[in-house]
């Protein structure tokens, strides 16, 4: 059923049309869907307030939250931030779109605002409304317009065991990051079909980040896990995307059939690239993407432009690679020299800096010699996956049985990365050198770096047994 909605915005009033959304109950799942606990049951008060960045991240941003079905409108208040306590002196209200999604723990409301028209590099407030009164004001800050040095931590999966154990390492990054302008994450954020019923899954990734994804813009990508297994009339399997995924509010741009998956950001020099590769190797999008994705690529005019998608062009964990993804995507990422690929699904550390290998890298790095993308893997959450026979000898750098996360540091001729683990040790770092001729060169680092951490047989790297199971 299609529903007309308003957005007013500044005395301008639009009209969208919302996008169908298929029920949770219409996905044929083939088990049945664990109990919700209880905890996350919606009410009249605003939760799961996630912040996003818009497709101009110096002018706009999205919101989205959750609230009962008895908040019918999607309303929030934003003005710039001050030093005293009348925030809402001024502030504008904004109206945007509802969706009503029935899931675990029952109906509600998920209600999604973009703010635009705003100043670059200002730091804002904002709340949003639930029946039962505002949530309190947020404060966030828009990119700048111009280049500038900034930080973003990178996640892989986080899916199983959210709270309990993922929560600690995106905590941590937070924590140890220091002043970070945005958030990546590589998909799977949730799990949907093994421990936990899918509404509560998405109550723990919420409160596993808490204060953070309110006021650090998210970037999301979605993974196989963002998707529920459907069966089409004729009896096939198939998947369909959750509607749950409406938790986040994102800007919209991207490929024609799978705009609310796809889109870009340029955030200070970066554009960054989101592609859903789900939907690409199993609904038949692919050609879509692809076109999509030259189409943005090329008319890029960052100086930067990093990739963001969930299955790995290159596994650390599978026997084979992604085909459809490798031999469809990875030659156009050379062609329009994109300079990172941020990756998840493995459930394993991996870092690629050469097609050719471990030792092709190395050589290329001694030489000076310029490189192609780099690719990395990462994982956040608790389940591991054994490292497949290729792990010795083509990434640069890998890890079984461990939880990292990523920072990520850009300036106007590096990108610097460092990989930390859960513990906050430093695992991995590097840097992608933009030389004068406008190629980029790889910088390894000679900072002290834990041994590579690995599963002997049964035992694990910290005294424990091996939890990474083959794939």
């Amino acid at each position: 059923m299609r529903k007309i909605v308003t957005l007013a915005f500044c005395g301008l009033a639009t009209s969208l049309i919302a996008l169908s959304i298929v029920p949770a109950q219409a996905a044929a799942t083939k088990a049945a869907a664990p109990a919700p606990g209880g905890r996350y049951a919606p009410k009249g008060w605003a939760d799961r307030i996630v912040l996003a960045p818009g497709a101009n991240a110096a002018t706009e941003m999205g919101v989205a939250w959750r609230t009962d079905t008895r908040q019918t409108e999607a309303v929030a208040e934003i003005v710039q931030d001050i030093d005293g306590p009348l925030l809402a002196h001024g502030a504008r209200r904004v109206t945007g779109t509802t969706e009503t999604v029935t899931a675990e723990n029952g109906a509600a409301h998920h209600h999604h605002v973009t703010f635009t028209g705003l100043s670059p590099a200002t730091r804002y407030v904002y709340r949003v409304k639930g029946v039962d009164g505002w949530s309190e004001w947020v404060p966030f800050t828009t990119a700048a317009s111009q280049p500038a040095p900034f930080r973003f931590v990178y996640f892989g999966d986080t899916q199983d065991d959210i709270l309990e154990i993922g929560s600690r390492v995106i905590r941590s990054a937070f924590q140890a990051a220091g002043p970070v302008a945005l958030a990546v994450h590589a998909g799977d954020q949730v799990s949907q079909r093994e421990k936990k019923a899918h509404d509560d899954e998405y109550g723990e990734w919420a409160e596993a980040g808490g204060p953070a994804f309110r006021m650090i813009p998210q970037l999301v990508a979605a993974g196989n896990h963002e998707y529920q297994d459907a069966t089409t009339p004729d009896g096939k399997e198939s998947r369909v995307l959750s509607t749950l995924w409406a938790h986040y509010t994102l800007p919209g741009n991207g490929a024609p059939s799978v705009k609310r998956t796809t889109y870009f950001v340029d955030y200070q020099d970066v554009r960054f690239v989101v592609l859903d590769g789900t939907s690409a190797i199993d609904l038949g999008t692919l050609e879509d993407q692809t076109r999509w994705l030259e189409q943005t690529l090329a008319a890029s005019k960052a100086r930067w432009n990093i990739i963001v998608m969930h299955q790995p062009a290159y596994t650390c964990a599978r026997p084979d690679d992604i085909e459809p993804v490798k031999s469809t995507w990875t030659p156009i990422f050379s062609k329009y020299k994109v300079d990172l690929v941020l990756q998840g699904h493995d459930h394993c550390y991996s870092r690629i800096s050469h097609p050719d290998g471990a030792a092709a890298s190395h050589a290329a790095t001694k030489a000076g010699s310029p490189i192609g993308p780099v690719y990395m893997v990462s994982v956040v959450g608790s389940k591991m996956y054994g490292l497949n026979d290729r792990a010795s000898t083509q990434p640069v750098r890998v890890a079984e049985n461990t939880e990292l996360y990523q920072m990520v540091d850009v300036s106007a001729d590096r990108l610097a990365v460092r990989a930390y683990t859960a513990t906050g040790n430093l695992y991995d770092a590097f840097a992608i050198v933009r030389g004068q001729d406008g190629r980029n060169r790889l910088e390894e680092s000679r900072e002290p770096l834990l041994p590579t951490r690995k599963c002997d047989g049964k035992n694990g790297p910290d005294n424990r047994p091996c939890s990474a199971r083959g794939k």
